[in-house]
This record gives structure tokens, C-alpha cells and sequence, in this order.
């Protein structure tokens, strides 16, 4: 490979939210950190040099993107998933659950049913309730290892709670599905019956495994852009979270209109400078990076496989199509999430993602982030084996 994801990076003492929080949450300082979406590796140096080059300018004032900044992030998507946004579509924001946050002030009113279906990456129902919202769950189904959308369940929830508004996750976090065009193809269907609007958070969509390919929801609905809004950004992709900035495509201008009053409203003006150099690069120069990472990863979930298959049998890996989130079962090990939580903190000395934090359907799950050299992965299940090994 032409770039070592290899190296160990020590991270402690970085004001690290993944490796320096631990007293803070609660958690035994010696415990290995597996959970948080950010990855264990340098980003792309080719956007390490547009960042020490703005560096080296001394000047950090005000910036604005110009037309090349929008025409680098539609030759992105057109690239990479066929999809052709416009420039004027794209709002940038500090991240996207920010966004969906502006998106449910600016399009619901408070008392409206919000539908998400868990397990699913926790701040949705959070950033819902927090807005006074109602939470509606439409949990997806796990058949044999493998999940589904419960689209009977969907409609009935919506037609039951008067749902204003759905947020999809796409890649799904936790539980690693690309959804197909058919069953995205349903959902758009049953919004559109019911004049739902739909909110598709696809910030993994740079993350899918082979024979798998994601499809931007907006590509399969031209007559139904006016209802929808899809959340993207440069910082899963590139470990770039720190930054802070998400590209948010709203297609309808009345409805771009109506987010950009709210985040008016709440007195967000302009991205960092920084931020800006470095999703530019990141788009303009990290595709063959982005390449290999893909391939290191895929390279970690093989691994990651076999090792379970050998040492520990009654872990349940729960097959990921994209993301570098990895869903695993231990029910067959624990009789309760308690008793999970206990053994896998205080024993095996791992802190991962707790099943239950995405929902009561995620009861004896666990969610490892795979994003790390591949020593740190065997370190973690070697510890994980001497607690739930065969």
C-alpha cells in the first residue's frame, strides 16, 4: 500500500473525546477504547499539506467557499454515486445531527411524530425529543443475522401518529446495511403516500464493502425533491470529525429558505477556514487514500471474522455491508445488558458502544469501530477472548 495505516498513534493526552474521557463517563481508565465514530489513523497527508499550507499563511479570517469549493464537491458525488446536486443545493453546517436538529425546528411543529427505526444511531431520537418532538419507532427486523425494514409496520406508524417527517440512516449505524434501491425505492413510496418528509443521513455512504453499492436516496426520487434533504459530509470518510463540517443538499428553495432561517435563528454564519481547505482536498485529492483505508478495513473485518469463528463461536457478528461500525451479538454469552456491560468494562477492559444506547432492541449488542491498525484490533479481541471465549 502507499499509506501505512499500520502506525500506532498514541492518542491519550490529545483532549481526545475517544481516548480521554473515560473518568468523565464513567468508565475504567484502562479500558481500550473501541466506540466513538472516529478513526485511529492520520488523515490523507495530501490534505494534511492544503491544511499546513493555510497554516503556514498565518491568516485565519473570515472565509468563504468560492464556485470551485461546490464544483470539487459535485464532482464527488457524481463520481463516485451518479448523482448530479447543484451548488446552490449545498448548505454547510457544523455536523449533521446539527442539521437535523434546524431541519426538525424549521419543518415540524412541536407535538409532531418524527419516525426512526433502532437500533439506530442514538442521537436521533435525542436531538427529537430534545426538540419536543414525538419519537415514533419503527424498528427494523433481524432475520437470521441479517436486517430488514418492517415497511407494514412503517405505514401503519404513520398513518397511526400523523408522521410529519422520517430520518433514515443510510448506511445504517449500527447494523452495517446498504439499503438496496428496492427498499429505498418502498420507503420514498410510502412518504410520498403520506407526505412525508424524508431526512437521509448518509455521512458513511464512502463506506461500503464489495458487492454492495450505495444509492443517494435523492437519485431515486426526482419528483419528490421538494420533500427531502440528505445529510452528508467529509469527516467519517476522512477522520476529519473535529472540524466540524457537514454538507447538507436541500433541493427545494422554499424548504432551503425555511433551514436557512432557522440557522439564522440560532446565529450560525460561516465554517472554519481550516475546515474548508481541508474538505476541499479531501475531495479534490483523497480518492486514492480513501481506496486503500477501504481495503485496510475490509482487510479488519476479515480478520475481525475468523477470529470470531475460532475463539469465540457464540459472539454473532452481525455481517456489515458498509461502514467501519461493526454490530456484534452476545446474547448466547450474557443473560442480560448489565451483565454484558460489567464484563466487557470491567474484565475484558474494552469500552465499546453499548447496544442498548440505540435502542431496547439493541439488548446484548455491542458496537466496535473496526477504524484502527490492525495491533489494536488483535489487542481487543485477545482481551475480549479470555472473557468470552469458548
Amino acid at each position: 500500500m502507499k499509506y501505512n495505516f499500520d502506525k500506532e498513534i498514541n492518542r491519550y493526552n490529545s483532549n481526545s473525546l475517544k481516548y480521554d474521557c473515560a473518568r468523565e463517563r464513567g468508565i475504567p481508565k484502562d479500558a481500550l477504547p473501541m466506540w466513538v465514530a472516529d478513526m485511529d489513523f492520520e488523515t490523507a497527508p495530501e490534505i494534511l499539506s492544503a491544511m499546513h499550507k493555510s497554516v503556514d499563511f498565518g491568516i485565519f479570517g473570515y472565509s468563504v467557499p468560492k464556485e470551485e469549493y461546490y464544483e470539487t464537491i459535485i464532482h464527488w458525488f457524481s463520481s463516485h454515486f451518479g448523482w448530479n446536486p447543484k451548488a446552490e443545493w449545498i448548505v454547510k453546517t457544523p455536523g449533521v445531527v446539527f442539521a437535523i436538529s434546524v431541519a426538525l425546528r424549521a419543518l415540524t411543529q412541536k407535538g409532531d411524530a418524527v419516525l426512526i427505526q433502532q437500533p439506530v444511531y442514538y442521537p436521533f431520537r435525542a436531538v427529537i425529543e430534545d426538540n419536543e418532538r414525538i419519537c415514533i419507532n419503527n424498528p427494523l427486523v433481524c432475520r437470521e443475522g441479517h436486517y430488514e425494514m418492517d415497511f407494514e409496520d412503517m405505514e401503519r406508524k404513520i398513518i397511526e401518529n400523523h408522521v410529519k417527517l422520517f430520518i433514515l440512516c443510510s448506511p445504517h449505524n449500527p447494523v452495517g446495511r446498504v439499503w438496496s434501491r428496492e427498499e429505498l425505492i418502498r420507503v420514498i413510496d410510502i412518504c410520498k403516500r403520506h407526505n412525508v418528509f424524508i431526512i437521509s443521513d448518509e455521512i458513511h455512504c464512502d463506506f461500503t464493502y464489495p458487492g454492495h453499492v450505495h444509492t443517494v436516496l435523492a437519485l431515486l426520487a426526482e419528483d419528490y425533491l421538494d420533500k427531502m434533504i440528505i445529510c452528508t459530509s467529509p469527516s467519517k470518510s476522512f477522520n476529519l470529525a473535529g472540524l466540524q463540517l457537514s454538507h447538507i443538499f436541500i433541493p427545494d428553495r422554499a424548504v432551503r429558505g425555511k433551514f436557512k432561517k432557522e440557522l439564522s435563528a440560532v446565529a450560525y454564519d460561516e465554517s472554519g477556514t481550516l475546515a474548508l481547505v481541508a474538505a476541499k482536498a479531501a475531495y479534490e485529492s483523497g480518492g486514492e487514500w480513501l481506496a486503500e483505508l477501504k481495503q485496510y478495513l475490509f482487510d479488519n473485518l476479515k480478520f475481525l471474522r475468523g477470529f470470531l469463528s475460532e475463539y469465540m463461536p457464540k459472539v454473532k457478528l452481525i455481517e456489515p455491508e458498509g461502514t467501519y461500525l461493526v454490530w456484534l451479538d452476545f446474547s448466547a454469552c450474557v443473560e442480560s445488558p448489565e451483565e454484558l456491560k460489567d464484563k466487557m468494562l470491567n474484565k475484558a477492559k474494552i469500552w465499546l458502544d453499548d447496544g442498548t444506547m440505540f435502542g431496547e432492541e439493541g439488548a446484548c449488542f455491542e458496537r466496535i469501530n473496526i477504524a484502527c491498525p490492525r495491533t489494536i484490533l488483535i489487542r481487543a479481541l485477545e482481551q475480549m477472548k479470555d472473557v468470552f471465549g469458548k
